[in-house]
């Protein structure tokens, strides 16, 4: 009678146990099926922002320089050619919808990203945003903000960051800036004070995600 009793305990005890291995499997094996995709969008997305950039470029060199070349048709439809930033619409790249705004390069974490005009819950999930500031390499402070995920992605290895460590951003003109990281912090998620401070005439970015507890918030701030 004990033996049966005790046969039954450790049948249950295994079928647990093979149930959270297969738990475990499958929910790794899911994540990593997400990251692979996530990165292959990713990539895709910074190919179209460099070409756009380069094209660019390429436009400005072979500008007619007689006179501007107005398109007076647009202008009779009321239709304007630029977006808010005065880029060209047909300039402007997406990347789920969302539009890019330029790209961000971490050396020290292996990051490249596409960093995306604003910040918002259905963007964050797909890369970096902007969530207020001028914008990129412009004077004065530009917040980007971005999850602390499991799966590595996005600003999950930020806490491997140190002062003096270099961050690059690339904006829709192709200028590329390197900023210099000299001040890391955690701080309450109510603390704004990252957000309003005043840089004195200098480009600089924060980056803020949360840190791996979710309890608090990991905060970079890089100067040019």
């Amino acid at each position: 009678m004990l033996n049966s009793k005790y046969n039954k305990i450790l049948t249950v005890i295994l079928v647990i146990v093979v149930v959270v291995i297969f738990g475990l499997l499958g929910f790794w094996g899911y994540q990593t099926y997400k990251k692979y995709f996530l990165e292959k969008d990713i990539d895709t997305a910074l190919e179209q922002f460099n070409q756009t950039i380069t094209n660019t470029s390429n436009n400005k060199k072979n500008e007619f320089t007689g006179s501007d070349p107005i398109n007076f048709t647009a202008i009779d439809n009321g239709v304007s050619n630029t977006n808010a930033s005065g880029n060209s619409t047909s300039d402007v790249v997406t990347y789920e919808g969302f539009t890019v705004v330029g790209r961000m390069e971490i050396p020290k974490i292996d990051l490249d990203l596409p960093v995306l005009e604003r910040a918002t819950k259905n963007s964050l999930e797909k890369s970096i945003g902007i969530l207020t500031g001028p914008g990129l390499n412009k004077v004065g402070n530009t917040i980007i903000v971005g999850h602390n995920y499991r799966n590595g992605t996005f600003f999950s290895r930020n806490s491997e960051l140190k002062n003096g460590d270099e961050i690059y951003i690339t904006d829709t003109t192709g200028t590329r800036i390197e900023y210099t990281i000299y001040n890391i912090y955690t701080t309450s998620s109510e603390d704004s004070d990252y957000i309003t401070r005043d840089t004195a005439g200098k480009r600089e970015i924060s980056l803020s995600t949360c840190t791996d507890d979710s309890n608090y918030r990991l905060v970079i701030w890089a100067s040019e």
